[in-house]
């Protein structure tokens, strides 16, 4: 007899499921699609709370995360790297962000940094943060997750109701399959496209969140760069966009030019859950009756940023409840 069902094989499923296994549970993952089809496989993943509003929940949960992928890069876990990073502004921010606690070496950047810059801006921060490279993070949980005795099943779900009985309790990590399984229409997608090159040396994220031309990220990874992106509310569209692409890479190379000429090894879409009033991380007793029901769902472009702590929150939760 299973002890708990966790829907959803993304960055949320995975950390909670792997969770709940520390605490001794028999845990199964039921899944549409295997991990690395899921929208959290083309994440860039640089610890950074896009999408996300502030919160006490939300600084505790990214400041948890920080901590735990931190320590995973200490000790060389696979995929899971501290880089330099670059948030830049066309106009000052003197204040210390709200994200900014966990962060121990942030710093604004000097007049004189930002004038070396290949483009004129106003403010900036630097800071060192997990950078996680999804394909192989994924990959890594869900061996971690099967060497412990879980369960991967592969099943579309069109009901909560089709896995009670299944175990005493269930976490719905299912993303934007929330929207059908809860019919929670304040779930709703957040088109992101990507653009993937050949890495020509670079080792510092850059991300400029005010540029008027479009969401702009430059993060390097161990043997490419992602290059990115857009921000789309609404959008259910998972087809690569030529344009888009140009655009993206426009931005990009003006950021940083030593990226001109980069050859490009892969575009890619994803469907960021965003959902209006923020991430739903519950108990639920009236959905199953009988059932124990955890719903963490909703994290927008933060799931990486916020999986461990939500993670956390998920075990606390059930065993509250138990």
């Amino acid at each position: 007899m299973l002890d708990v069902v966790v829907i959803g094989s993304g960055v949320i499923g995975l950390t909670s499921a792997l969770r709940l296994q520390r605490e001794g549970a028999r845990v199964a993952i039921v899944t549409a699609d295997p991990p690395l089809s899921t929208t959290s496989a083309v994440a860039a993943a640089v610890w950074y709370p896009s999408g996300v509003a502030d919160g006490s929940r939300v600084r505790a949960w990214s400041a948890s995360t920080f901590a735990e992928l931190a320590r995973q890069a200490a000790g060389e876990t696979p995929g899971v790297t501290m880089r330099t990073t670059r948030m830049l502004t066309h106009q000052d921010t003197p204040d210390v962000p709200w994200w900014g606690a966990p962060v121990s070496d942030l710093r604004r950047l000097e007049p004189a940094e930002l004038a070396e810059l290949a483009a004129p801006y106003a403010g900036g921060w630097e800071f060192t943060a997990p950078c996680v490279e999804m394909p192989v993070y994924l990959a890594l949980l869900l061996d971690r997750f099967l060497e412990a005795g879980g369960e991967l099943i592969q099943q579309r779900l069109n009901t909560l109701e089709q896995v009670r009985g299944w175990a005493s309790t269930i976490v719905n990590a299912s993303g934007l399959g929330a929207r059908r399984l809860c019919d929670d229409q304040a779930l709703h997608p957040v088109r992101g496209q990507v653009v993937l090159v050949r890495n020509p040396g670079l080792t510092t994220s850059l991300r400029v969140q005010d540029n008027s031309a479009g969401y702009t990220y430059v993060h390097p990874r161990s043997t490419d760069v992602v290059l990115g992106g857009t921000f789309d509310e609404g959008s259910w569209d998972t087809a690569v966009d030529p344009q888009t692409a140009r655009s993206i890479l426009r931005r990009c190379t003006a950021l940083v030019p030593e990226l001109r000429g980069a050859d490009i090894t892969g575009q890619l879409v994803g469907l960021r859950p965003a959902r209006h009033g923020g991430v739903r991380l519950e108990a639920d007793d009236q959905t199953l009756p009988g059932t124990r029901l955890v719903h963490n769902y909703g994290h927008g472009g933060a799931g990486v940023t916020l999986s461990w702590g939500c993670a956390n929150t998920t075990a606390a939760l059930i065993g509250a409840t138990s």
